[in-house]
């Protein structure tokens, strides 16, 4: 007798148009608490019962699209993170820039998560921890730089917990508000602060 489960082909499918379709919503305007899951479904090809048979509801959809976006952006980072070959200056200007890419390419779904953390305390709990993941690789290279004597002595955890919530607040108050400069020149300052604050220079 058949399965009556979609095979795992069906199932990557059907998550990846929901998925697509709720970011092209949020990229079209108003708030995710007003987007419905009629719409949502409709959108993605499929019924409403469906949905639900592939999230439980539209926060697990949230979160899921928030670990697909930051999985993508801590790949652009691994340069920094990794301590590939490069001065340390281009590897932070070369993470800084594409996460920058990737997070404005997102930025309706990087928004949303953003907001609805402000009133749904296990979303802000998800995000929280999704940032702590660029804290703690950071912790670690800046570790790995005093331990080789390329950066001064410093509390590397707070630092590194500094660093990566002053670049995702800047870059979040951008699309909120608008930055007073240009993305490359925002870039090249965040850079700046990076550079100065893990090697002193």
């Amino acid at each position: 007798m058949a399965s009556a489960q979609p095979s795992t082909a069906k199932r990557a499918q059907v998550q990846q148009a929901v998925l697509a379709a709720t970011e092209e919503l949020l990229g079209a305007g108003g708030s995710f608490q007003d987007l419905k899951i009629e719409k949502i479904a409709t959108a993605a090809g499929i019924s409403r019962t469906a949905f639900y048979f592939y999230f439980k509801d539209k926060r697990e959809l949230l979160m899921r699209l928030a670990e697909d976006v930051t999985g993508e952006l801590y790949g652009r980072a691994d340069s920094w993170f990794s301590g590939d070959e490069g001065a340390p200056e281009d590897q932070v200007s070369e993470a800084l820039s594409a996460i920058a890419k990737l997070y404005f390419e997102h930025g309706p779904l990087l928004r949303a998560i953003v907001e609805v953390s402000t009133y749904d305390e296990e979303i802000a709990v998800f995000w929280r921890a999704l940032l702590q993941r660029f804290a703690d690789a950071t912790e670690h290279r800046i570790t790995t730089e005093q331990a080789a004597g390329r950066s001064p002595e410093m509390p590397a955890g707070p630092t590194a917990f500094a660093l990566v919530w002053m670049t995702e607040r800047t870059f979040y108050q951008q699309m909120v508000q608008g930055a007073p400069a240009e993305p490359g020149e925002l870039v090249a300052a965040l850079n700046g602060i990076w550079i100065r604050a893990v090697y002193g220079t």
